[in-house]
This record gives structure tokens, C-alpha cells and sequence, in this order.
């Protein structure tokens, strides 16, 4: 793991763990059951972000659309978000959760992170999406008449989730080529590369594919 060298890294990766249910019902199980499959990948990949020096890195938990879902499916989801903080909360990282959590749909062990906490060393920002939807993010701006002035700098600092800086690449299991509604304003400009194995079935090569892709991306930001 250690001898991948790369000329460019990003310095923000979002992460769209998706294909958890299509898993387990390929595997004999019960939808719900893929939720908790998909917490080893996520510490791997944190590990591996970690050993490059990645600066920050941003997991897709749960949007407020997901908990349409039956409620089984909900609470595993649920549960299983609130696992995997709490095992980054035992490494060097700098915890995030970004997500209404005036809902009932919040975990309720969740809370305390709202307000960014550092553990360890701190070595690494790290986000995750729980309950999030992208109409609540710019709820500021929809209050304003949904008027954008400024730089880009300036409407960041107008959304729920400010704290969360742009994002460089976005990676996505499970084969879909859409965001979901995924941090509209740090995605502008954002890469996505999509891998079409499910997020149960990472492996490492997955990830380093996708910083090769990214080494010959032309990056401008519209310039």
C-alpha cells in the first residue's frame, strides 16, 4: 500500500459508498443487512487516504429522500452511520457530521458532532452526511429569495454545510452516474469517477484506479 506514488493528489475526496442493499440481496441476505457490510471498507479507505496524506475526505451517509425506506432499512442505516463515526472517534481525525438533525431521523449519538471534534493527532478532516439534504443545506439562500452574489467563497459560507470545503474528486460505487444530491455547492467543479463494483466489494484497487484517472484530469475551475 505503501509504494503508490502519484504526482497530484486531491485534497478533497467525496465518497459515495452506494450498493450496500443490491449486495446483500445478491448475497442471500435481507436489504437491510448490506448496511453493516459496508463499515470495514470505510475505515480501509480512511487508512489508505491517511498513508497518501489526503487532507479531507467526505462519506455520503444518508439523505432525508432515504428515510422514505422501510423502517428496518432505516434503522440499519442509521445504525450503521453511527458506528462508523464512532470508530473514526478512535483514530487521528478531525469529525464531522453534517445533517438536520432537528429530525427525529438523526441518531441521537450523533449530535455531539455537529460541532467539529478532533481526536488524536487530528490528521485528517473527515465529513459525513447524515440525514442530509441538499434543500436543507441552502435553506439560507432559498430564505434570501434564492439571490447568489459574491464569489464562490461567499455562497460556501452561506450553507448549512460550510465547514465542509470544496471537493477535488468525488469516487461513487455501484455503478450509478449521478450525485444524488450531493453537496451541490462544493461539487461544482468536482471529478467523479464511478466504480461499478457495489461498496461492500471495495478493494483497494478501486481507489488507486481512481487517483490514476485523476492524475490526467484537466483541472481549470471553469477558467
Amino acid at each position: 500500500m505503501g509504494n503508490k506514488k502519484f504526482s497530484r493528489l486531491p485534497g478533497h475526496i467525496g465518497v459515495i459508498p452506494d450498493g450496500n442493499r443490491r449486495w446483500a440481496l445478491i448475497n442471500g441476505m435481507q436489504k437491510q443487512d448490506g448496511y453493516h457490510k459496508g463499515l470495514d471498507p470505510g475505515l480501509m479507505l480512511y487508512e489508505m487516504c491517511l498513508e497518501l496524506g489526503i487532507p479531507e475526505l467526505t462519506f455520503y451517509g444518508f439523505t432525508q429522500d432515504n428515510t422514505k425506506r422501510p423502517p428496518v432499512q432505516v434503522k440499519a442505516f442509521q445504525n450503521a452511520c453511527t458506528e462508523a463515526v464512532n470508530m473514526l472517534s478512535n483514530r487521528d481525525a478531525s469529525l464531522l457530521v453534517v445533517g438536520d438533525h432537528s429530525s427525529p431521523f438523526f441518531p441521537p449519538e450523533l449530535v455531539e458532532y455537529t460541532t467539529r471534534k478532533t481526536f488524536g493527532r487530528g490528521l485528517m478532516r473527515i465529513n459525513f452526511l447524515v440525514n442530509y439534504g441538499w434543500k436543507w443545506d441552502l435553506r439560507r439562500i432559498f430564505d434570501q429569495g434564492g439571490n447568489v452574489t459574491g464569489k464562490r467563497g461567499d455562497v460556501l459560507k452561506q450553507v448549512a454545510s460550510s465547514d465542509v470545503s470544496r471537493i477535488d474528486l468525488i469516487i461513487r460505487w455501484g455503478g450509478r452516474r449521478r450525485l444524488s444530491g450531493f453537496l451541490p455547492v462544493q461539487t461544482i467543479y468536482s471529478d467523479i469517477y464511478v466504480v461499478d463494483d457495489l461498496w461492500p466489494d471495495f478493494r483497494p484497487g478501486h481507489f488507486y484506479e481512481a487517483l490514476e484517472w485523476y492524475q490526467v484530469q484537466d483541472v481549470t475551475l471553469g477558467g
